[in-house]
């Protein structure tokens, strides 16, 4: 260990129980101060990649594994593999951890269910869904505690940002020897590790290390050209002194769902906890710029006459770049009074609501993702395919949100259950970069399903046991090894993931 880094560890305040490397999990209010490297040519100078090589030269860090952002699919491998006794450290380019479910709010959660509406949610996340749906985990607070009880032991340096790495040829394929990294200090450091995890949602670490992308969102339209095309950002909104009885007694007076449906817009529905819909009374919605989009309403009562809705859409957003960032996050802040006065005026319940504290970043649907050893496509989902390297057993609607080309987004099909595979985490082009969340391997006519928090959220805990349990690098384990382990991932750990 580093004289540097002993002097940073000294120096931390961690909070009890908790291994913080910088700073304690609340630190003061990030006001989009973000350190996150860019693209090539972006706000940010890129990371150097340097792939002729030998060993990490002194003075370097090792770890079993390195996580490269705190978004919560990865947090939950890195938590798997740290119990299972494996050297572990997350560094997270956001200058607070927590990634969207805790900095953007992305607090209305979906769950994929089958054909016989069965839940499909399985392993630690499930304790976040369970305590979602009995009410006990609905409030921003309530998320906090969830996540930080999750990283638990595992040491996190927030506000980081890569200036260097470096991969060596094996072969056909590379391998991540290091990274070196400039922290909040301002010190640059210097890590290796067994493996690597993409963890952001801006292709951080992925996106320095010259690999091939999966065609994207534009490759679902006719004529698409060469330039990518993402499924729009969202900024949720949150409110107060909502009457939500008024709400559910208003859509209960024109019942059945075919009168809701006919006065509302397709799939309006409220029961005392959620509500959806309401299209037909977002599109009387004039939004102040043409980047934004108020679309049919997501909502979640949070308790005490407190609501998030997601329903505000952002175009044209580079999460690789800070500044697209932060006036993607000052536009949707800035349109917030304009919609509750709309809402106050066009929606039972919401006579005297209020804006409640807004987030200070956004959820990322889709961003760059890079070619993996296998790419599940539409046709793997909808005949529910099951893999003998299953990791997840995933579901949902293949929901393509709206993009520039589709305002109103498309559905592609509704998939009963099916297999994600552990190939669909593993970079092809590099042996020991494991991918998490929604980077996920996926074709874009399947990625509208797979992209979904529990789908990926199971595999990334999954990958850490694994990691922490298997003596064979992940590539080189065969089918008998996987035939056990889907044995002892049910046995130990309650997980049934072979279909």
């Amino acid at each position: 260990m580093t004289v540097a880094l002993v002097i940073l560890l000294l120096a931390a305040q961690p909070a009890a129980g908790q291994q913080w490397l910088i700073e304690p999990p609340y630190g003061p209010p990030a006001k989009m101060n973000i350190s996150q490297q860019g693209k090539p040519g972006g706000a940010a100078a890129p990371a150097q990649n340097k792939p002729d090589s030998d060993s990490c030269p002194d003075p370097c860090t090792a770890y079993d594994v390195i996580v490269i952002g705190s978004e919560i699919e990865g947090v939950l491998l890195a938590r798997a593999a740290h119990d299972h006794g494996k050297k572990m450290l997350i560094l997270d380019p956001r200058s607070r951890p927590g990634g969207q479910l805790i900095q953007g709010q992305m607090l209305v959660l979906d769950e994929p269910r089958d054909k016989q509406h069965r839940s499909l949610v399985q392993g630690r996340i499930k304790r976040l869904y369970d305590g979602y749906n009995n009410r006990k985990i609905r409030k921003i607070e309530e998320f906090e505690k969830f996540y930080h009880n999750l990283l638990g032991p595992v040491p996190i340096r927030s506000g980081i940002r890569i200036t260097a790495c470096k991969t060596v040829r094996k072969g056909d394929v590379r391998s991540l020897k290091y990274i070196e990294y400039r922290a909040r200090d301002g010190r640059i450091h210097r890590v290796t590790a067994d493996y690597w995890v993409e963890n952001t949602d801006h292709a951080a670490l992925t996106g320095l290390l010259k690999l091939k992308r999966i065609p994207g969102t534009e490759s679902l339209f006719k004529g698409g050209g060469p330039e990518p095309e993402y499924m729009a950002a969202t900024y949720m909104l949150r409110f107060k002194n909502v009457n939500w009885a008024a709400l559910h007694d208003a859509t209960l007076k024109d019942y059945p769902l075919t009168n809701l449906a006919k006065k509302y817009g397709p799939n309006t529905y409220v029961d005392w906890d959620f509500g959806t819909g309401f299209s037909f009374v977002t599109e009387k919605y004039e939004p102040s710029s043409d980047r934004l989009k108020l679309r049919g309403l997501n909502m979640t009562y949070q308790r005490d006459g407190r609501v998030i809705i997601n329903a505000l859409l952002i175009f044209d957003v580079d999460p690789s770049d800070p500044k697209s960032v932060r006036e993607a996050v000052e536009l949707g802040r800035n349109e917030a009074p304009d919609i509750l006065e709309f809402l106050r005026g066009n929606l039972p319940g919401f006579g005297r609501a209020k804006l409640d504290e807004l987030p200070d970043y956004l959820y990322i649907r889709e961003f760059d993702r890079y070619e993996t050893l296998y790419v599940p496509t539409r046709d793997d989902l909808m005949s529910s395919r099951m893999f003998p390297d299953n990791v997840s057993i995933g579901g949902y609607a293949i929901d393509v949100q709206a993009t520039r080309r589709i305002p109103n987004g498309i559905g592609l099909g509704k998939p009963d259950r099916y297999g994600i595979p552990l190939r669909s985490f593993l970079l092809k082009e590099i042996d020991n970069v494991i991918v998490a969340g929604k980077n996920a391997g996926a074709a874009a006519d399947a990625y509208g399903s797979v992209r979904i928090l529990p789908n990926t959220a199971l595999a990334g805990e999954v990958i850490g046991i694994l990691i922490g349990r298997e003596e064979k690098k992940l590539r080189d384990l065969d089918a008998s090894d996987l035939r056990r382990i889907h044995d002892d991932l049910e046995k130990h750990y309650g997980i049934r993931v072979r279909g």
